[in-house]
Protein backbone atom coordinates (compact mmCIF):
# COMPACT_ATOMS: atom_id res chain seq x y z
CA UNK A 1 0.00 0.00 0.00
CA UNK A 2 1.27 3.48 -0.84
CA UNK A 3 2.54 5.62 2.02
CA UNK A 4 0.00 8.12 3.33
CA UNK A 5 1.19 11.74 3.49
CA UNK A 6 1.33 13.11 7.02
CA UNK A 7 -1.25 15.81 6.25
CA UNK A 8 -3.93 13.26 5.27
CA UNK A 9 -6.37 12.35 8.02
CA UNK A 10 -7.08 8.63 7.85
CA UNK A 11 -10.80 7.87 8.03
CA UNK A 12 -12.56 4.57 8.66
CA UNK A 13 -14.90 2.70 6.35
CA UNK A 14 -16.96 0.05 8.09
CA UNK A 15 -16.91 -3.46 6.61
CA UNK A 16 -19.77 -5.16 8.44
CA UNK A 17 -20.43 -8.82 7.73
CA UNK A 18 -21.83 -12.08 9.03
CA UNK A 19 -20.07 -15.29 8.04
CA UNK A 20 -20.82 -18.86 9.11
CA UNK A 21 -18.28 -20.87 7.10
CA UNK A 22 -15.71 -18.18 6.31
CA UNK A 23 -16.43 -17.26 2.68
CA UNK A 24 -18.16 -13.96 3.44
CA UNK A 25 -15.40 -13.13 5.92
CA UNK A 26 -12.79 -13.66 3.21
CA UNK A 27 -14.69 -11.33 0.88
CA UNK A 28 -14.77 -8.78 3.70
CA UNK A 29 -11.00 -8.99 4.15
CA UNK A 30 -10.38 -8.45 0.43
CA UNK A 31 -12.80 -5.52 0.36
CA UNK A 32 -10.84 -4.15 3.31
CA UNK A 33 -7.61 -4.42 1.32
CA UNK A 34 -9.23 -2.51 -1.52
CA UNK A 35 -10.33 0.20 0.91
CA UNK A 36 -6.83 0.51 2.35
CA UNK A 37 -5.28 0.79 -1.12
CA UNK A 38 -6.76 4.30 -1.18
CA UNK A 39 -4.63 6.81 0.78
CA UNK A 40 -6.62 8.34 3.61
CA UNK A 41 -8.89 5.33 4.20
CA UNK A 42 -8.70 2.32 6.47
CA UNK A 43 -11.10 -0.59 6.90
CA UNK A 44 -12.87 -1.21 10.19
CA UNK A 45 -13.92 -4.88 10.06
CA UNK A 46 -16.84 -5.81 12.30
CA UNK A 47 -19.26 -8.73 12.56
CA UNK A 48 -22.54 -9.54 14.32
CA UNK A 49 -23.39 -12.31 16.83
CA UNK A 50 -25.20 -15.42 15.66
CA UNK A 51 -28.92 -15.43 16.42
CA UNK A 52 -29.97 -18.37 18.60
CA UNK A 53 -33.33 -20.16 18.49
CA UNK A 54 -33.00 -20.64 22.27
CA UNK A 55 -34.34 -17.57 24.05
CA UNK A 56 -31.96 -17.89 27.01
CA UNK A 57 -28.83 -18.30 24.88
CA UNK A 58 -26.49 -15.37 24.38
CA UNK A 59 -23.22 -14.83 22.56
CA UNK A 60 -20.04 -13.89 24.45
CA UNK A 61 -19.25 -10.18 24.53
CA UNK A 62 -16.11 -10.79 22.46
CA UNK A 63 -16.00 -13.30 19.56
CA UNK A 64 -13.65 -16.25 20.00
CA UNK A 65 -11.99 -15.36 16.69
CA UNK A 66 -12.25 -12.94 13.81
CA UNK A 67 -13.50 -9.37 13.83
CA UNK A 68 -15.04 -7.72 16.92
CA UNK A 69 -18.79 -7.31 17.17
CA UNK A 70 -20.18 -4.14 15.68
CA UNK A 71 -21.38 -1.29 17.87
CA UNK A 72 -23.95 1.31 16.89
CA UNK A 73 -21.26 3.99 17.18
CA UNK A 74 -19.38 2.37 14.28
CA UNK A 75 -22.14 3.49 11.92
CA UNK A 76 -21.79 7.14 12.87
CA UNK A 77 -17.99 7.15 13.02
CA UNK A 78 -17.34 5.68 9.56
CA UNK A 79 -17.54 7.54 6.26
CA UNK A 80 -18.85 4.54 4.30
CA UNK A 81 -20.23 1.03 4.75
CA UNK A 82 -19.73 -2.32 3.05
CA UNK A 83 -22.43 -4.75 4.18
CA UNK A 84 -22.05 -8.52 3.66
CA UNK A 85 -24.01 -11.64 4.45
CA UNK A 86 -24.32 -15.18 3.13
CA UNK A 87 -27.48 -16.01 1.22
CA UNK A 88 -30.36 -17.46 3.23
CA UNK A 89 -33.23 -18.43 0.92
CA UNK A 90 -32.54 -15.40 -1.27
CA UNK A 91 -32.21 -12.98 1.64
CA UNK A 92 -29.62 -11.85 4.17
CA UNK A 93 -28.94 -14.02 7.23
CA UNK A 94 -31.09 -13.51 10.32
CA UNK A 95 -28.11 -12.32 12.38
CA UNK A 96 -27.50 -9.38 10.05
CA UNK A 97 -31.21 -8.58 9.72
CA UNK A 98 -31.52 -8.61 13.52
CA UNK A 99 -28.76 -6.02 13.85
CA UNK A 100 -30.14 -3.81 11.09
CA UNK A 101 -33.62 -3.95 12.57
CA UNK A 102 -32.20 -2.39 15.73
CA UNK A 103 -30.77 0.70 14.02
CA UNK A 104 -33.89 2.90 14.09
CA UNK A 105 -32.12 5.34 16.41
CA UNK A 106 -29.30 5.75 13.91
CA UNK A 107 -31.89 6.12 11.14
CA UNK A 108 -33.64 8.95 13.02
CA UNK A 109 -30.29 10.63 13.69
CA UNK A 110 -29.19 10.32 10.05
CA UNK A 111 -26.00 8.52 11.04
CA UNK A 112 -25.62 6.97 7.58
CA UNK A 113 -27.42 9.56 5.45
CA UNK A 114 -25.36 10.76 2.51
CA UNK A 115 -22.61 8.16 2.98
CA UNK A 116 -21.74 5.59 0.28
CA UNK A 117 -22.57 1.94 0.83
CA UNK A 118 -22.11 -1.36 -0.98
CA UNK A 119 -23.12 -4.98 -0.46
CA UNK A 120 -21.57 -8.43 -0.91
CA UNK A 121 -22.64 -12.05 -0.44
CA UNK A 122 -21.80 -15.74 -0.79
CA UNK A 123 -23.91 -18.80 -1.60
CA UNK A 124 -23.28 -22.51 -1.91
CA UNK A 125 -24.61 -22.79 -5.46
CA UNK A 126 -24.40 -20.76 -8.65
CA UNK A 127 -28.10 -19.87 -8.58
CA UNK A 128 -28.52 -19.72 -4.81
CA UNK A 129 -30.17 -16.31 -4.65
CA UNK A 130 -27.10 -14.09 -4.71
CA UNK A 131 -28.66 -11.18 -6.58
CA UNK A 132 -31.87 -11.15 -4.54
CA UNK A 133 -29.78 -11.21 -1.36
CA UNK A 134 -27.73 -8.25 -2.57
CA UNK A 135 -30.88 -6.34 -3.47
CA UNK A 136 -32.46 -7.14 -0.09
CA UNK A 137 -29.42 -5.70 1.69
CA UNK A 138 -29.67 -2.53 -0.37
CA UNK A 139 -33.18 -1.77 0.89
CA UNK A 140 -32.29 -0.80 4.49
CA UNK A 141 -29.31 1.17 3.20
CA UNK A 142 -31.67 3.20 1.02
CA UNK A 143 -33.94 3.78 4.02
CA UNK A 144 -30.89 5.07 5.90
CA UNK A 145 -30.26 7.54 3.07
CA UNK A 146 -27.07 5.92 1.82
CA UNK A 147 -25.71 6.31 -1.71
CA UNK A 148 -25.26 2.88 -3.28
CA UNK A 149 -22.02 1.96 -5.01
CA UNK A 150 -22.13 -1.00 -7.40
CA UNK A 151 -19.58 -2.73 -9.61
CA UNK A 152 -19.40 -1.40 -13.18
CA UNK A 153 -18.58 -3.54 -16.19
CA UNK A 154 -15.48 -1.43 -16.64
CA UNK A 155 -14.04 -3.98 -14.20
CA UNK A 156 -12.83 -6.71 -16.64
CA UNK A 157 -13.30 -9.48 -14.07
CA UNK A 158 -17.06 -8.85 -14.01
CA UNK A 159 -17.41 -9.96 -17.62
CA UNK A 160 -14.85 -12.76 -17.28
CA UNK A 161 -16.06 -14.44 -14.07
CA UNK A 162 -17.49 -17.95 -14.35
CA UNK A 163 -18.59 -18.07 -10.70
CA UNK A 164 -19.57 -15.14 -8.49
CA UNK A 165 -19.66 -11.44 -9.25
CA UNK A 166 -22.58 -9.14 -10.10
CA UNK A 167 -23.03 -5.44 -10.91
CA UNK A 168 -24.98 -5.17 -7.62
CA UNK A 169 -21.93 -6.22 -5.60
CA UNK A 170 -19.24 -8.88 -5.40
CA UNK A 171 -20.32 -12.44 -4.64
CA UNK A 172 -18.77 -15.87 -4.22
CA UNK A 173 -19.92 -19.41 -5.04
CA UNK A 174 -18.67 -21.45 -2.09
CA UNK A 175 -19.82 -24.92 -3.18
CA UNK A 176 -22.20 -27.34 -1.48
CA UNK A 177 -19.55 -28.24 1.11
CA UNK A 178 -18.51 -24.58 1.51
CA UNK A 179 -14.96 -25.55 0.60
CA UNK A 180 -14.44 -23.74 -2.70
CA UNK A 181 -11.87 -20.92 -2.40
CA UNK A 182 -12.47 -17.53 -3.94
CA UNK A 183 -11.66 -17.49 -7.63
CA UNK A 184 -9.17 -15.03 -9.06
CA UNK A 185 -12.02 -13.00 -10.57
CA UNK A 186 -14.03 -12.96 -7.34
CA UNK A 187 -10.94 -11.76 -5.45
CA UNK A 188 -10.27 -9.01 -8.00
CA UNK A 189 -13.87 -7.84 -7.78
CA UNK A 190 -13.83 -7.75 -3.97
CA UNK A 191 -10.68 -5.63 -4.00
CA UNK A 192 -12.12 -3.38 -6.71
CA UNK A 193 -15.35 -2.91 -4.78
CA UNK A 194 -13.50 -1.83 -1.65
CA UNK A 195 -11.34 0.59 -3.62
CA UNK A 196 -14.37 2.04 -5.41
CA UNK A 197 -16.22 2.51 -2.10
CA UNK A 198 -13.25 4.28 -0.53
CA UNK A 199 -12.78 6.58 -3.51
CA UNK A 200 -16.47 7.48 -3.46
CA UNK A 201 -16.36 8.15 0.28
CA UNK A 202 -13.41 10.53 -0.07
CA UNK A 203 -15.03 12.37 -2.96
CA UNK A 204 -18.15 12.91 -0.85
CA UNK A 205 -16.00 14.10 2.05
CA UNK A 206 -14.02 16.48 -0.17
CA UNK A 207 -16.12 17.50 -3.20
CA UNK A 208 -14.38 19.38 -5.99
Amino acid sequence: MAAIPLDIVVQDILVLYYSQHGATAELARLIGRGIESVPGCQARLRTVPKVSTVCEASAPAIPASGAPYVEKSDLAECIGLALGSPTRFGNMAAAMKYFIDGTSGEWMAGALAGKPGCVFTSSSSMHGGQESTLLSMMLPLLHHGMLLVGLPYSEPALAATQTGGTPYGVSHVAGVQNDRPLSADESKLAFAQGKRLAEAALRLQHPL
